[in-house]
């Protein structure tokens, strides 16, 4: 099939995020300029530069018009946490995503535990096995197609990176021992439970 991204596609589904498969999921804590504390999962997330380490999330907005309080949050703070989700996490990371007022913490709404990063304000989630401590850098708005919608990317500075122990193997992450899950379409998800090496190739 082929379809112009301005007209329907005839299908039940909009195909395009089962087709940029798989994601990572940005599991981001936030605090408030007030001491709320935030937990919310995106699906649009990713590492975007080696040195110095930076990543990046996009939003748009909450259904009423507001933006999302990870990115106000960013914005006002300068700060934010990047949590990993696992597949033994997946039931909470899941409970976060919940279109909660602001004033609702998700860490106790999803039954997490907060604990103190080292140099942020925003805690991690302590059942995570990994954790990525940033300080915001800048937000770009990007195409929407209402004057009224916002899709906005937030980067950041990554200055701390925590690991748990047991997920270092020979010197290396054990990736498919963390199990991380990610986003596909739909309401799908994926397990990494399996990984295979290949050589980069040099030129002769």
């Amino acid at each position: 099939m082929f379809y112009k991204t301005t007209e329907d596609h005839g299908l039940p589904h909009n195909p395009f995020n089962a087709i940029v498969v798989p994601r990572p999921i940005g599991w981001i804590s936030t605090i408030s300029e007030t001491g709320l504390v935030n937990l919310a999962p995106y699906s649009f997330f990713n590492a975007v530069a080696y040195t110095p380490p930076q990543v990046m999330f996009s939003a748009g907005r909450r259904d009423n018009g507001d933006l999302k309080d990870t990115v106000v949050n960013a914005r006002q703070t300068g700060e934010f946490v990047v949590n990993l989700a696992t597949w033994d996490l997946r039931e909470q990371m899941s409970a976060s995503s919940v279109s909660a007022p602001p004033e609702v913490d998700e860490f106790e709404y999803a039954g997490l535990t907060p604990t103190a990063s080292k140099l942020v304000k925003p805690p991690r989630v302590a059942e995570s096995p990994v954790h990525l401590e940033c300080v915001f850098t800048k937000t770009v708005e990007l195409l929407a197609e209402e004057p009224d919608d916002q899709n906005v990317v937030v980067f950041g500075k990554v200055v701390g990176i925590h690991i748990a122990d047991r997920a270092i193997v020979n010197g290396k992450v054990d990736t498919a021992g963390l199990q991380p899950i990610g986003r596909l379409g739909y309401d799908e998800y994926v397990r990494v439970a399996e990984t295979f090496s290949m050589g980069r190739p040099t030129w002769p």
